[in-house]
């Protein structure tokens, strides 16, 4: 079994553990629950990877759930090369920049707004990167943290000590329907690069290595985390 399957595979089949599983510590009123993610907005993320082996990155995201996109544009600390990351929820991701591309499927498509609705552990409050923040964690994958009084995220950490803390948050950003195409590079023929919500196009070049592999590793981790167990399953 390919690592990424046996990682998913395990992801799925781990219980909570005993700290997470007691959640919040009792008492009379029920714990809090996350607040859904607006239907569109555009964050900017900053990304700690150096406690996973890796480099620092600025993220610009949009996410756009009624038209079923979403976009990371990942800027590597000293490059001036950015790289695209067009993920639609037909399950079809894009990675390229100005001179490569990957086209990647995957069996679900976009976290929904209230991923973290079913399965997310309360863990109490804590000062976080200078907010006071609600703490929840999902199957001893994700730690998310949301502010008391705004309830924007804040942060969220990963299993492996990657970090990303969110700069800015805009409810309702988006980006121009242009700035979605995938370049002509990723696609087998001329049909296919004019409709990049299709997903028919064949990968071209395989470039994304090292840092890239790990932002595609990471989000899928994270897509079957909030995915249901059904569509684990089938991968």
């Amino acid at each position: 079994m390919p690592p990424l399957l046996l990682l998913l595979a395990l992801l799925a089949a781990t219980p909570l553990s005993g700290a997470a599983a007691a959640g919040f510590g009792g008492g009379g009123d029920p714990p809090p629950t996350p607040t859904a993610w607006p239907e569109q907005f555009h964050a900017v993320v900053f990304t700690n990877l150096t406690e996973s082996g890796g480099r620092l990155q600025l993220i610009d995201l949009y996410y756009d759930w009624p038209r079923g996109r979403n976009l990371n544009i990942i800027r590597n600390q000293l490059s001036g090369n950015p790289l695209y990351d067009v993920e639609w929820n037909n399950g079809t991701s894009y990675y390229f920049d100005s001179a490569s591309c990957r086209t990647v499927r995957f069996p679900v498509g976009l976290l929904p707004p209230d991923w973290l609705a079913n399965g997310a552990v309360y863990l109490g409050r804590e000062k976080v990167d200078g907010f006071d923040c609600h703490i929840w964690t999902k199957v001893d994958f994700i730690w998310y943290y949301e502010d008391v009084v705004t309830h924007r995220p804040v942060r969220w950490n990963f299993y492996n000590g990657m970090q990303q803390h969110v700069m800015s948050f805009e409810v309702g950003g988006v980006l121009e329907d242009s700035q979605w195409q995938a370049p002509a590079h990723c696609f087998s023929d001329q049909d296919t690069a004019t409709n990049p919500g299709a997903g028919t196009g064949a990968a071209t070049v395989d470039r994304v290595e090292g840092e890239g592999d790990k932002v595609d590793f990471m989000r899928n981790l994270l897509r079957f985390a909030g995915a249901p167990a059904a569509a684990v399953a089938a991968a």
